[in-house]
């Protein structure tokens, strides 16, 4: 495959744009020397003339002037993609996004974005809290950088690395006779009203999965869209719920939390990336920092 000769074809363009080899020359900061060896170079390459150059002008040929237009839009064409790339390339630099699930981000980010911002007071920071399902879409639209989800399936496009695993337990209010225990186990469940996530929820598939035959054995009372209305549910007296632990440590002033002894019952938080795209050294260093936080769990 022949290789075009891009900047001859430039040099090409603006002789015949510029009327002159010696306006054509300072245009393209080169000397007239090295500007008449591009297109005696491009026409050997193309095998035709395209300029006739006399003492005064500088004229084009019939092959000349029926390349020139083609030329013309090609290069404007490359100019424009050149340049809205450039503009989203440096977008970029100036904006980080990634998504979260909601609970590590209410529990973990404020911090980490108030000491991530510090050091880069000029990033502006786009965090979308959103379900497990979600944060993989985003981060394979490429809306994202990187997500903290729950791993989950393979993904053939993405990168999925484990980073912690975090336990699920049940919360009771204080006063609740199962409060003053250590530890509960799956029989304790048995007749109690429960409130649990819709069924679209990772958390509702995980804690089913965990409970399998004793499923049958509790009262499913309650059924809501979120956890914060789940504990809500729970702080009222209305009913029990199973979460995880860092969800129920956001409303430990109001909830007892309890291990299970005989069941385990845990969900893998890990990191979602997009396969061969590198990310930028902002989120890289924030990643990190996510990742050293979430090592403590």
């Amino acid at each position: 495959m022949s290789r075009t000769d891009y900047l001859g074809l430039e040099a090409f363009v603006a002789i015949a744009e510029l009327g002159s080899f010696i306006r054509a020359a300072a245009y393209l900061n080169l000397s007239q020397t090295a500007l008449s060896h591009r297109i005696r170079k491009l026409e050997q390459d193309l095998g035709v003339q395209l300029l006739v150059r006399s003492t005064r002008d500088v004229s084009l040929t019939r092959e000349g002037q029926a390349l020139l237009p083609q030329i013309q839009r090609n290069l404007t064409n490359i100019s424009e993609a050149y340049g809205s790339l450039r503009k989203r390339g440096h977008a970029q630099q100036e904006r980080l996004a990634f998504a979260c699930l909601p609970t590590i981000a209410t529990y973990y980010l404020p911090d980490i974005l108030r000491q991530f911002s510090a050091a880069h007071p000029d990033l502006t920071v786009h965090l979308q809290d959103q379900p497990f399902g979600r944060i993989y879409e985003l981060v394979q639209a490429g809306e994202v950088e990187f997500g903290i989800s729950i791993v989950g399936a393979k993904h053939w496009d993405l990168d999925i690395r484990a980073l912690a695993t975090e336990p699920y337990v049940l919360l009771v209010r204080h006063d609740h006779p199962l409060a003053q225990r250590d530890s509960v186990t799956l029989a304790d469940l048995a007749g109690q009203p429960f409130v649990r996530i819709n069924s679209q929820s990772s958390n509702r598939q995980l804690v089913d999965d965990a409970l399998g035959e004793w499923r049958e054995r509790i009262v499913w009372r309650y059924e809501v869209q979120n956890a914060s209305m789940a504990m809500t549910l729970v702080a009222e007296g209305a009913a029990l719920t199973v979460l995880p632990a860092l969800t129920a440590s956001l409303s430990r002033d109001r909830l007892a939390a309890l291990y299970f002894s005989d069941v385990v019952m845990s969900r893998t938080l890990g990191v979602v990336t997009r396969k061969g795209r590198p990310l930028t050294a902002p989120a890289e260093r924030l990643l990190e920092m996510i990742t050293d936080r979430l090592a403590h769990l």
